[in-house]
């Protein structure tokens, strides 16, 4: 069991990075980026983009860890510019591809199937500077289907992982 931190938390009700870049980054309201976030089972966070869209059910909530966000860049390296939606600090959860993962934020465990990279696209150059998606390549995050109900709040939590084909109880690390 680690000790991590959510950082920030997206919940977006609208898909704003379309198409290709060029016409240069459309507005990314901060009112987005919210404290708590409500997690159903199967679904993915209440009120974002992709909550209960059967193309999105295996990738409906994603997760990345800041220490993968490239710094100093000319634009604050945020959810509102990768459109993720778990910032995490203090673990590599690009390395958990094919487990199932768990933070608690206090509430009970939020149990994550974690399913696939979240693949940084041409957008990144735009919207977080020169050379992001390059440098994302196998650090861009993570796309997990939500196993459980519950709440995930930005602060303090307690992250761990079970193994794919591990048995409920079986040890986690």
């Amino acid at each position: 069991m680690l000790q991590v931190e959510i950082l920030q938390l997206l919940v977006s009700p609208v898909h704003r990075l379309a198409g290709r870049p060029g016409g240069g980054v459309p507005e990314l309201p901060s009112a987005e980026l919210v404290t708590t976030a409500e997690v159903r089972a199967g679904l993915g966070l209440v009120g974002d983009r992709y909550f209960n869209r059967p193309a999105h059910r295996n990738a409906s909530i994603t997760l990345m860890a800041v220490e993968r966000l490239p710094q100093p860049g000319p634009h604050p390296a945020d959810l509102l510019r990768t459109r993720r939606n778990v910032l995490l600090r203090g673990v590599d959860i690009d390395a958990c591809i094919g487990a199932t993962v768990f933070l608690d934020c206090g509430t009970g465990p939020v149990q994550l199937a974690v399913y696939s990279a979240a693949r940084p696209c041409a957008w990144m150059d735009a919207t977080l500077g020169a050379g992001a998606q390059r440098a994302l390549r196998g650090g861009g995050g993570v796309r997990c289907r939500p196993l459980t109900d519950g709440t995930l709040t930005v602060g303090p939590a307690l992250f761990w992982v079970r193994e794919e084909g591990s048995r409920p109880g079986s040890p986690a690390r």
